[in-house]
């Protein structure tokens, strides 16, 4: 889940900056808003659509000599950070008041909402900070899934609630084998091309679930240079049948 995209709902408040980015730190400049039209924050969201680049916030759990940035920003203390490179696949607007803005934004890993937000504010030129902010979703997993506490105990059984593993991997495509793999899946032995019985489409490096009987069996790597030293056409990254 780490490594997959996010999806989040932000609210930011407008004409004020802070240390953090967001409504927990100290508020190091106001600034007045200036009258804002529709139209003129939408082509300023324009701007963060796409490839990007972001400094990462000084209050972040980046490490800086095998020290968290966080613990150096209480100090007082500001280092030298490298610009990232991060992907705005959609940023839409989704309120607007006078001195605050709702946004929905789907991004690539690493993507810092806080930092986000304070770029848009000092590019409308009033500055901005973090007041609100929700993950609306994490790689497949969307919060239309999630239950709440109170939810969870209301169930009769609420053990139905649990993901199967081969469902809480199901951003992985699945290629399906035939019979004779299994005996091999059970000595760790990579199956081969020949075994696979459903049209696949993969690329080298890809991460797919190998299931038999339509039901998971392992964890892989396509990896078809492997053949050629006759040592299948996957690497195995775990096995889920046993001997």
């Amino acid at each position: 889940l780490l490594a997959e995209n996010k999806s989040y709902r932000a609210t930011f408040k407008l004409g004020i900056t802070t240390d953090t980015l967001d409504a927990e730190g100290e508020v190091l400049l106001e600034r007045t808003v200036p009258q804002l039209t529709l139209a003129v924050l939408e082509d300023i969201c324009d701007e963060f659509r796409g490839d990007i680049e972001q400094l990462p916030p000084m209050f972040s759990a980046l490490k800086k000599d095998g020290v968290p940035l966080y613990k150096l920003a209480r100090q007082g203390k500001t280092v030298t950070r490298e610009m990232r490179q991060v992907k705005i696949s959609r940023l839409e607007l989704v309120d607007f008041e006078p001195e605050s803005v709702t946004i929905e934004v789907d991004c690539s890993k690493g993507t810092y909402i806080r930092t986000l937000v304070s770029d848009i504010g000092e590019r409308l030129g009033c500055g901005a900070h973090l007041i609100a902010l929700r993950r609306l979703k994490s790689g497949e997993f969307s919060i239309d899934e999630c239950l709440t506490l109170e939810g969870l105990q209301q169930l009769e059984s609420p053990s139905s609630a649990l993901h199967s593993l081969d469902g809480a991997l199901r951003n992985y495509p699945a290629v399906q084998l035939d019979a004779a793999a299994a005996n091999s899946l059970e000595f760790g032995i990579p199956p081969e091309m020949s075994q696979v019985v459903t049209e696949t489409d993969l690329s080298p490096g890809q991460v797919i679930r190998l299931q038999i009987d339509n039901k998971l069996a392992a964890i892989a790597r396509y990896a078809p240079l492997r053949s050629k030293e006759k040592r299948g056409d996957f690497e195995l990254v775990k096995v889920f049948v046993s001997h």
